[in-house]
């Protein structure tokens, strides 16, 4: 064994070691960014990127199991990137769609979709959809795929959706302002029933949101990891959970 790689693991080994498991985060988002730049810099097809990333997600989700993780929220297409040359975005769906059928017939965690379906191809949103209810009576760690999300637009469904409730239940435009909460959008939103995301993760460098998880994450903590999704290794998610049980989380108190 070479010595970088004795010493590497030696290195992943002792950070596992040390994280204090009593503070390991519920909900861990993460932005599956910088495949087609990882693609790019080898001189491949985007396409090339996006499945060595798709690739990358079953061990990505080990890693979070064995951490102790409950629920981990996936990033793999926004709806800004449908926006993208169509042959890239029809490949990409399919490698996403793919992606998504082998977490079902692994039988180990249970799916949810989380983004707007309705955007997307009605073969592709079906076959989502099969492959969340082949998960439905796993009793797993609970994993969402974010396809075709993006922050305003969940926020702007979800309160259309409540207004669609109140007119139901012939409520007039003023009583339905007045009834207007918090805590009524947050049971529209595509993340209902779950805790929000106490850590959320994002490769490739970049040190922004995009519009991930917006109302979910006015509390959660960041880790920008330079790594190329691709190449993020368990020893970035490590270091994640570490930086984030050395926080001290006042939650805006």
């Amino acid at each position: 064994m070479r010595p970088h790689r004795l010493l590497y693991g030696l290195y992943e080994r002792r950070l596992a070691r040390r994280l204090d498991r009593s503070a390991t985060p519920r909900h861990v988002g993460v932005i599956l960014d910088g495949n087609r730049r990882w693609a790019r810099a080898l001189g491949n097809p985007a396409s090339h990127g996006h499945r060595k990333g798709a690739d990358k997600i079953t061990e990505v989700l080990g890693w979070s199991e064995d951490a102790g993780v409950q629920i981990v929220t996936l990033w793999m297409l926004s709806t800004d990137n449908l926006q993208r040359d169509a042959d890239e975005v029809a490949e990409l769906l399919e490698i996403i769609a793919s992606a998504v059928d082998t977490l079902a017939d692994s039988g180990r965690w249970r799916l949810r979709v989380v983004g707007a379906l309705e955007l997307l191809p009605e073969a592709v949103a079906e076959r989502l959809a099969r492959a969340v209810e082949r998960t439905a009576d796993v009793g797993g760690m609970h994993v969402n795929v974010a396809v075709g999300y993006g922050g305003r637009y969940e926020i702007t469904a979800a309160v259309r959706s409540l207004l669609h409730s109140y007119a139901e239940r012939g409520l007039s435009l003023e009583e339905a302002v007045e009834a207007l909460s918090v805590e009524g959008i947050a049971e529209h939103l595509y993340t209902k029933g779950q805790p929000d995301p106490d850590l959320v993760i994002r490769t490739s460098g970049e040190q922004r949101l995009g519009g991930f998880l917006l109302w979910q994450s006015v509390h959660s903590e960041y880790y920008f990891c330079e790594a190329y999704w691709p190449d993020f290794r368990r020893v970035d998610f490590l270091r994640g959970l570490r930086d984030y049980t050395q926080r001290e989380r006042r939650l805006g108190r």
